[in-house]
C-alpha cells in the first residue's frame, strides 16, 4: 500500500501535491498541511504530557498549527518549522541576528518577540510549574502536612520540560547556530486553558490533568536531514534520560521517606516525556531522529522505555515499594 510522505501512514490511496510532486494522504493533502516548499509555514510545539501523581496518563497528541513563519522582503528563500526547530534551506540568508526586534523578521507565531529570552523562559517554567502542581495536588496530603511533596513534584516537573529543552539550545549552540526559547501564541492559548480548567476542577475536587505546551527552542539554519539536525533533535529524549537516571538512582541512596519516592517519581516524568517526543510523527523529536538513524532512536525508546517500566512498578507495587523506600 503507498504511504503518506509528511505522516508516514499507508493508506489505500495518496494524492500528488501539484506545487511539490510529493504524495500525501487526504488529511496533509493542502501544501499548509505538509509544509509545502511553495509556502512559509509553521507548526511549532514542545509539549509536556499530562501528568497524574496516583496514575500516570498516557498524553495527547497536539494538534499542529499553521501559520505564515517569516515576513521580510530579504528572505527570499523558503522556511519552515518542524518540532522544536525552525529550518531555512538556504542559511546564508538569515541575518546575523534574527531574533534581534531590530531584524526586520517577524515570526509570526511567537508571543512578545521583543522580550528577552529570559522572560520567555521564566513565564514558560512559572506557567509549567503551576499546572504541575494544580496536577499533583491532593487534599488529603495538605491536610496530613504533605503539602510540601507537592511543591517538590510540580518543580520536578517543570525541570524534566525545561531541561528538555534546553538540550535543543546547547546543541545549536555548540553548532554556532541562532536559537532561542520563546514562548508561543497557540501555545500559550492551550496552556492557559488548561490552567483555567485545572483550577475549575480542583475547586469541584477533581484532579485535571492539564496539557502544558508554551513555548520551545527556536534554531535557526538546520537542515532537514542532517548529523548536526540528528543531535539537536537527538539532545532532549536524551537529556530527559540521562536526568532521569541520575534521578533514580540518587533516590536509591536517600534515607528520608517519601522524599526518596519523590525523586523516584521524577525519574518516570522525564522517561514520560522523553518517550512522548520520540513518537516518529509530525512535529515530535521522534520524528527526524528516526529518519537520521533508526538505531539511535531504537536505542532511545528502549532506554527510556525500561527507566519507565522499573521505575513504575517499583513505585506502584507495594513489595517493592516498601523494599526500595521503605514505607
Amino acid at each position: 500500500m503507498p504511504n503518506c510522505d509528511f505522516c508516514g501512514l499507508d493508506f489505500l490511496e495518496v494524492f500528488e501535491c501539484e506545487k511539490c510532486h510529493n504524495k500525501y494522504c487526504s488529511y496533509h493533502l493542502e501544501p499548509r498541511m505538509h509544509d509545502c516548499t511553495s509556502i512559509i509555514g509553521v507548526h511549532t510545539t514542545s509539549v509536556a504530557p499530562p501528568v497524574s501523581y496516583s496514575t500516570p496518563q498516557q498524553p495527547s497528541q497536539p494538534q499542529p498549527v499553521y501559520s505564515s513563519s517569516v515576513t521580510d522582503s530579504s528572505i527570499h528563500d523558503r522556511g519552515r518549522t518542524d518540532g522544536s526547530f525552525t529550518w531555512y534551506h538556504q542559511e546564508s540568508q538569515i541575518p546575523e541576528n534574527a531574533f534581534d526586534p531590530d531584524s526586520g523578521i517577524t515570526f509570526s507565531g511567537i508571543l512578545w518577540q521583543k522580550k528577552s529570552e529570559f522572560t520567555h523562559f521564566a513565564i514558560g517554567a512559572a506557567l509549567i510549574y503551576v499546572i504541575g502542581f494544580i496536577s499533583f495536588f491532593r487534599r488529603e496530603l495538605a491536610e496530613s502536612g504533605l503539602l510540601w511533596t507537592i511543591f517538590i513534584l510540580a518543580f520536578f516537573y517543570t525541570t524534566a520540560f525545561l531541561f528538555h529543552e534546553l538540550g535543543h539550545r546547547q546543541v545549536a549552540k555548540h553548532y554556532k547556530m541562532q536559537t532561542k526559547f520563546r514562548l508561543l501564541t497557540f501555545g500559550m492559548v492551550i496552556t492557559s486553558f488548561g490552567l483555567i480548567m485545572g483550577i475549575f476542577t480542583l475547586m469541584g475536587g477533581i484532579n485535571f490533568p492539564s496539557l502544558a505546551l508554551p513555548g520551545a527552542v527556536v534554531v535557526l539554519g538546520l537542515e532537514e536531514i542532517s548529523d548536526r539536525t540528528g543531535k539537536c533533535k537527538m539532545a532532549g529524549p536524551l537529556v530527559n534520560l540521562i536526568y532521569g537516571l541520575i534521578l533514580f538512582i540518587s533516590s536509591l541512596f536517600i534515607p528520608i521517606y517519601p522524599l526518596n519516592m519523590l525523586v523516584a517519581l521524577a525519574a518516570f516524568f522525564n522517561a514520560q516525556l522523553g518517550l512522548f517526543n520520540l513518537i516518529p510523527i509530525g512535529i515530535l523529536d521522534g520524528a527526524n531522529i528516526f529518519k537520521w538513524k533508526k538505531e539511535v532512536w531504537i536505542f532511545l525508546v528502549v532506554a527510556l522505555g525500561i527507566l519507565a517500566i522499573v521505575v513504575f512498578s517499583i513505585i506502584y507495587t507495594p513489595e517493592l515499594h516498601f523494599a526500595y523506600f521503605g514505607s
